[in-house]
């Protein structure tokens, strides 16, 4: 499925409603409530203009406009809105205006103190104490929120009695309960349309209910109606990364950014995404920041020891491991990182595999981890190690649907034993499945090790095409002109290529590749001593000298053979040899 285009359409629509946006309104013909009357005994909530007037600039107290009952009305109207700077607004109206010590502004004080500690935590400043007048009929509500408890709204009642109740389920989350709010709230949308904060609580309840496609709708239509509502964005973003759009994710967090600079919400969600996307770079500075805030961030080191580990800084990412030990020595992903770092950056594969151990002790694992762990051990040059590696790895296989991940193991370690026929199914379900360019090079690799030279072209030339400036495609894609009798077009393309190489390893398969475009023993002789030259290990041109000597009956050739064995002693065709050259 194409989830990229299901979400240009809702995109586009945010965007085009957020530059039409109104707006907030302001209503100057409501009255302040005197001693006796609260917000909900007088039941007065606002009709709605069809184009609502800008609020105009507070004027000073005293002039023109400074009536009380105009000035309810706005603040009223500000709060209705919902956004963080209506809500500051307002409390600056209720100050200025001299309201925080009537019935009124402390009840309005404590309302906005609750909207923006509930929804907004990431707003800082100095708010009001929520000293609610004992007869308003918010207290109830509010101390509902305190105790966890949804107090429903009278048939008649106002928007905000629809509307706060919600703040009590904002940390429960309960499915049951969010679900039976959704009346409330689309009563309190049609009360006040321009109000961001139910549209955002109706995509919260979906988005916590599994009800990802309606959660999408509602975080957009919210940001439509007011680009201020980071919660919004943030739970959009978090329904672009459940399906991968991480780009998407990072443009309308970097958006939101740009409005709050320092909200610190915003920028771990935007780190996250960095981080799912594996841009190391931007993650790193990302995390790091929020380590800086906060350095018992447990989450957050761990994913910083890793993002380190990925760009080969093993001795930081040590140092955040033993930080995250303090916190928790006994977590999944520390035990896997701290072996990654063993294995990786030490070289030391006994405590890489003594933390592997104590993992898989305390399951459930992850197979990415057990992967790791199987890998190590079927690379090992212990037999016994390579018996525990195969042994976890046929568990891994015998699971309903084995991981694409351990498919690739059992791939890798099928091709290091040359079974080519058990390696064949597990890189066809690679090539079905994923289709990336190590795929394509293990297909390459099986195909050619069943001697279908026309399939090994197929797929060298599909890797190549796809990384033409990579070392592996291209050597692969030579290996298989050769294969396939295209010498010409192998040697042009060595010739384009070897110069440039870097020395060592890399020129020294170049060399062994350029070998076998020779039509005469001394050329091709010549070329093969520059390869092992250039790595004395390298098995191919190491064999291909056995195979020449021995070809001529000469001794050198078992000079040759217990070189070959020394890099690969278990090979299956020289292991024939070995036994005709010890009699």
């Amino acid at each position: 499925m194409n989830y990229a285009a299901g979400w240009f359409p809702i995109l586009l629509a945010f965007f085009l409603f957020s530059c039409a946006a109104q707006p907030v309104v302001r209503y100057d013909n409501t009255p302040l409530p005197n001693d006796s009357e609260t917000p909900s005994q007088s039941g007065e909530i606002p009709s709605i203009p069809p184009a609502p007037p800008p609020i105009p600039p507070t004027p000073p107290p005293g002039g023109a406009g400074s009536s009380t009952s105009g000035r309810a009305a706005e603040i009223r109207s500000l709060v209705y809105a919902g956004t963080p700077s209506s809500l500051l607004k307002a409390l600056d109206l209720i100050r200025t205006q001299n309201l925080s010590n009537g019935e009124f502004g402390r009840t309005m004080n404590a309302i906005i103190a609750y909207l923006l500690q509930s929804v907004y935590p990431g707003i800082q400043g100095q708010f009001p104490l929520a000293a609610l007048p004992q007869t308003s009929v918010y207290t109830k509500i509010l101390l509902g929120v305190d105790r966890g408890i949804y107090t429903a709204p009278p048939p008649d009642g106002n928007y905000l009695e629809y509307v706060l109740p919600f703040l009590a389920l904002i940390k429960d989350a309960d499915s049951a309960k969010l679900t039976a709010s959704l009346p409330d709230l689309d009563k309190a949308g049609e009360l006040y349309p321009d109000g961001v904060i139910p549209r955002y609580f109706i995509g919260f309840v979906y988005e916590h209910t599994g009800r990802f496609a309606e959660a999408r709708i509602a975080y957009t239509e919210t940001l439509a109606i007011s680009t201020e509502c980071y919660p919004a964005a943030l739970g959009l973003a978090r329904l672009m990364e459940r399906e991968g759009l991480y780009q998407d994710e990072v443009r309308l967090l970097s958006d939101a950014l740009m409005l709050f600079p320092d909200n610190m919400n915003i920028k771990r969600q935007l780190a996250s995404a960095y981080y799912k996307m594996e841009d190391w770079s931007r993650a790193s500075d990302a995390i790091a920041e929020i380590i800086q805030k906060n350095s018992n961030d447990g989450n957050f080191i761990l994913m910083y020891a890793h993002v380190l580990l990925e760009r080969k800084q093993f001795t930081q990412a040590q140092s955040q491991l033993d930080a995250y030990a303090l916190i928790n020595a006994n977590d999944p992903t520390y035990l896997f990182l701290r072996a990654r770092v063993q294995s990786e950056g030490f070289r030391n594969r006994t405590v890489a595999l003594n933390y592997l151990r104590t993992l898989r002790n305390e399951p459930p694992v992850a197979d990415e981890a057990l992967v790791y762990m199987a890998r190590l051990l079927l690379e090992s040059e212990g037999k016994e190690e390579q018996a525990e590696g195969r042994s976890l790895l046929a568990e891994l296989l015998a699971a309903e649907n084995p991981s694409l991940a351990v498919i690739e193991c059992a791939v890798t370690d099928a091709i290091r034993r040359e079974a080519w026929e058990e390696a064949f199914p597990l890189a066809q379900r690679l090539i079905s499945e994923r289709r990336s360019s190590a795929d394509l090079l293990n297909a390459y690799t099986v195909a050619h090790g069943r001697n279908n030279n026309d399939a090994a072209l197929a797929y060298a030339r599909e890797l190549f095409q796809k990384e033409p400036s990579e070392t592996e495609p291209a050597l692969a894609y030579i290996a298989a002109l050769l294969d396939t009798g295209r010498t010409a077009d192998a040697a042009t393309l060595i010739d384009a290529r070897i110069g440039a190489s870097s020395a060592g390893a890399v020129r020294s398969r170049y060399y062994y590749l350029r070998s076998r475009t020779k039509s005469s023993d001394e050329a091709r002789l010549n070329d093969l001593r520059s390869s092992l030259f250039e790595d004395p290990r390298n098995l191919q041109s190491l064999i291909a000298m056995f195979e020449y000597y021995h070809g001529q009956k000469d001794r050198r050739a078992l000079y040759y053979l217990k070189q070959a064995l020394a890099v690969t002693p278990d090979n299956p065709q020289l292991k024939r040899y070995e036994k005709e050259y010890s009699n």
